[in-house]
């Protein structure tokens, strides 16, 4: 008879295998959830073990059976052939970055890529020698025209999650694997129930786990998930940067993992209702929502995506910085607060002019970045009406 992990292997849909991914009732005395282990120190039997490190577990920071049980879960769910565990997206951004670039390199990064994984390597991998380098996120197949015999590793994003362009994954995958250049994907917008970046030629998924992962605002974490080739390169970083998650934290995700689906749904039809209506709102100039007909790159969306999930911008028609304070402070329901993906909702105006390098930002509008929680979708549009009224009133 086939065991427990087989038959769950052949289940085809994520959403059940969401339920049973990482965990072994079997063989944790019947308990349905993996137990929290703690550690560093790991005892080996023998001379010849030690000194071969032939164990399962060899060190507290490379994993304990917590940590693996996520790993093996996200694996699983990514299509992928390994993952590891950072202690915040962005140190998943700076591991996958440090595994494939060395000094003399270029990356080539996605222009809506996350803001502070553009710090990193226009800061932490410019003092070591690497060239960063940003391309239009719809450039598609055209990629291959910025190629240069430096260039190691592009950056994608899709969408970008300020300004929610989408790129055209297959088509950049197609060109960089004809130069043997890596490429990686930031993967948290959809999670791997809506999209499978692997799949679709990417060599690295980086999640930043703090969002729909753990879903609950209470957990900070990140996991590169890999293809066969990639996997030696990211485990040397791994190692070499002492990257490890704490297992409490890991015991979280998990349990996060279990309700990912059911939370997506909600959060996928909240928004797309909040969005519908903030679309024929007369102080909306655009909502940036890919799953919209009327929204740039939906085309791709739609053709890739399984669904979306709760965050995404709009744009106003310009008002002065007071009638947008008076609105946004007054907020009952939308809280102000940076991360996204737990049950809250949240509202922060963001500028992308700054940052951007290849392409520029033409709204003369303030930009807001909404993310829709599992709050009634009812209650929300009465609070974004309250606050509307004290944009009109103050301007």
């Amino acid at each position: 008879m086939a065991s427990w992990k087989e038959r769950l292997r052949k289940t085809p849909s994520d959403e059940t295998r969401l339920v049973h991914l990482g965990r072994d009732p079997q063989g944790q005395h019947g308990f349905v959830n993996p137990p929290i282990q703690r550690g560093s120190t790991v005892l080996f039997p023998t001379v010849e073990t030690l000194l071969a490190f032939d164990s399962e577990y060899t060190y507290g920071r490379r994993g304990t059976p917590t940590t693996k049980a996520l790993c093996d879960a996200m694996t699983e769910l990514e299509g992928g052939h390994q993952s590891w565990l950072a202690p915040s997206g962005l140190a998943a951004v700076t591991m996958a970055m440090s595994a494939f670039l060395e000094a003399g390199d270029e990356v080539l990064i996605t222009d809506n890529v996350y803001g502070p994984g553009r710090r990193v390597a226009g800061r932490l991998f410019k003092k070591f020698g690497v060239t960063d380098r940003y391309f239009d996120p719809a450039i598609g197949a055209g990629i291959a025209e910025l190629f240069t015999e430096r260039t190691k590793l592009v950056m994608t994003e899709s969408p970008g999650s300020q300004t929610f362009e989408m790129c055209d994954l297959p088509a950049i995958t197609a060109a960089c694997r004809a130069r043997n250049i890596w490429v990686s994907f930031d993967n948290t917008w959809a999670t791997p129930l809506y999209f499978k970046p692997l799949a679709h030629g990417a060599d690295v998924v980086i999640q930043a786990a703090t969002k729909y992962v753990t879903g609950h605002a209470d957990t900070m974490m990140g996991i590169v998930t890999t293809n066969e080739r990639a996997a030696p390169f990211v485990n040397r970083a791994y190692e070499d940067l002492g990257m490890c998650s704490a297992p409490e934290d890991a015991f979280l995700a998990l349990r996060g993992l279990r309700s990912m689906a059911v939370r997506l749904a909600r959060h996928n039809a909240s928004a797309l209702e909040i969005a519908q209506w903030l679309a024929v709102r007369p102080e909306v100039e655009r909502v940036l929502h890919p799953a919209l007909p009327s929204c740039p790159g939906h085309e791709i969306w739609k053709r890739d995506f399984k669904g979306a999930s709760g965050l995404f911008s709009i744009v106003l028609k310009p008002y002065s910085d007071k009638a947008l304070a008076a609105m946004l402070d007054g907020m009952a329901l939308f809280g102000m607060g940076y991360s996204w993906g737990g049950y809250e909702s949240l509202m922060v105006p963001f500028d992308p002019k700054p940052q951007r390098t290849a392409t520029e930002w033409r709204y003369q509008g303030p930009a807001l970045r909404l993310h829709i929680g599992l709050d009634d979708p009812e209650d929300l549009k009465a609070d974004l009406e309250a606050g509307f009224e004290r944009l009109a009133a103050a301007s």
